[in-house]
């Protein structure tokens, strides 16, 4: 779904895309200042209990990693190998700070577990992206998964707006089943490149 979704989202940004590219403004600025927004916003709303707030602002943000893309199709400056490394380094950034943030509003509750079970899914997120990047590396493939970036972020920000508009129990469920979502994710990764390499 979020796949179909993707060429709309780029058809609405298409506008604002050319304006940045009309001013000199590159690719490589729009995903600085996407991670920076994103950043700035998940470690400050979250801690504090802002949820609803935060989610949206940082919703405001996650577009920028469609936009840069847009800028960079429509010929900005940064649409380079250095700007491809750089836009999936810091969308890394990005996702730590956003469970970050989960983390820290869920430790100032005392709720422990939760933070824990948070905290798996930062690092299983950042193994998913790790061996698709690693199986790339070696001439391989790791497309495959339940829980993508795009999903992730969907489901955290999802989850916190409407835990900041009082749905009980929508965040810790919604951090659990992702936890596990990114678990198996990784492991069908692990499977895949295992499978590539047996067959030659």
């Amino acid at each position: 779904m979020l796949k179909l979704l993707r060429p709309a989202m780029t058809r609405i940004l298409t506008p604002l895309g050319r304006a940045l590219v009309g001013r000199g403004i590159g690719p490589n600025a729009v995903t600085a200042v996407g991670t920076l927004g994103t950043v700035v916003s998940a470690l400050f709303f979250f801690p504090l209990g802002q949820l609803t707030l935060g989610a949206l602002v940082i919703t405001v943000f996650v577009l920028f990693d469609l936009l840069d893309g847009v800028v960079a199709r429509l010929g900005g400056q940064g649409g380079t190998t250095w700007g491809a490394f750089l836009d999936s380094t810091l969308d890394r950034v990005a996702d730590a700070a956003i469970f970050a943030g989960l983390i820290l509003y869920f430790i100032s509750l005392g709720d422990t577990v939760t933070a824990s079970v948070t905290l798996v899914c930062l690092i299983a997120g950042a193994l998913v992206s790790y061996a698709k990047a690693r199986a790339e590396g070696l001439g391989l493939t790791a497309d495959v998964g339940v829980a993508e970036r795009p999903e992730r972020l969907v489901v955290a920000l999802v989850a916190a707006c409407l835990a900041g508009l009082g749905v009980p129990y929508v965040l810790p469920v919604g951090m659990w089943l992702l936890a596990l979502a990114s678990v198996i994710t990784v492991g069908q990764r692990v499977v895949a490149v295992y499978q590539q390499t047996r067959e030659r």
